[in-house]
């Protein structure tokens, strides 16, 4: 009876063995999990979302869709391989140096980059958790970034939470909008031309005062986004504090000599 939990876990590897294992196709493609989520990747940048189907996959591999089971439990579990693969390409050689401000920087445009590339498949995935390796090492990296700008474990937590988010919004918004037709994307675009322009002033004073700058409204508002969280990140760093109590000080021993 002691040995009942070392068989089950054997028994666990080998089922898993076999779902991983490699398969020719009819057609002659080696069926792996990373051929079928290349594939999907290929058919939803082509197709957008709906192709995202074990139907459409066994077609575009030769396969019958029932072998798409053998690699992934079902198509949620394909969807978070295929987020995790994102997070991942997003990553790949990134090794941040000391400048954790900097780090932070270049991992938002990594992911918004990364989903510019994928932007079908990126508006459906960026809202999930994929409980995968690629994403261990992403939560890993940004959130050793903010210990190393000193904060503690809860603070760092935190900060990563509301960093990602910021980051993972507004990569999600830039992508909705290049998925559009042109037209409603032009049309959207112009709008802060010529619709909001036309407003007058009794009645939209606030719009009017700033009607020459509406137009900036067009483009992406990610780069600014992120410099404004990872400013008041950085505000919030314990070094930042201990400088400005150090002024406040400064400054009120300068006050008492002057009187």
């Amino acid at each position: 009876m002691s040995r009942a939990p070392e068989v089950l876990m054997a028994s666990r590897q080998r089922v898993a063995h076999e779902r991983q294992r490699r398969r020719r196709t009819r057609s002659g493609v080696l069926l792996s999990t990373d051929t079928i989520i290349d594939c999907a990747l290929r058919l939803s940048h082509e197709h957008g979302p709906d192709a995202l189907s074990v139907r459409r996959l066994g077609a575009a591999l030769g396969c019958d869709p029932s072998a798409i089971y053998r690699y992934f439990h079902n198509t949620d579990d394909l969807l978070l391989a295929i987020a995790d693969r994102l997070v991942g390409r997003a990553i790949e050689g990134f090794q941040p140096g000391d400048d954790w401000m900097a780090g932070l920087r270049e991992m938002a445009h990594r992911i918004r980059d990364n989903y510019q590339a994928q932007p079908r498949v990126a508006v459906l995935v960026a809202s999930r958790v994929t409980r995968r390796e690629n994403e261990f090492r992403a939560v890993e990296t940004g959130v050793s970034l903010l210990l190393q700008a000193g904060f503690d474990a809860r603070t760092a937590v935190q900060h990563y939470h509301a960093f990602i988010d910021t980051v993972l919004g507004h990569a999600a918004l830039d992508v909705t909008a290049l998925t559009l037709p042109k037209d409603k994307y032009e049309a959207d675009a112009q709008a802060w031309t010529n619709a909001y322009q036309a407003l007058p002033a009794e009645t939209h004073p606030a719009i009017a005062a700033v009607r020459h700058e509406l137009p900036r409204m067009a483009g992406s508002s990610f780069d600014n986004a992120v410099d404004l969280m990872i400013s008041a990140i950085a505000a919030q760093a314990p070094a930042a504090k201990a400088r400005s109590r150090g002024n406040v000080r400064a400054a009120d021993r300068a006050s008492r000599k002057s009187k």
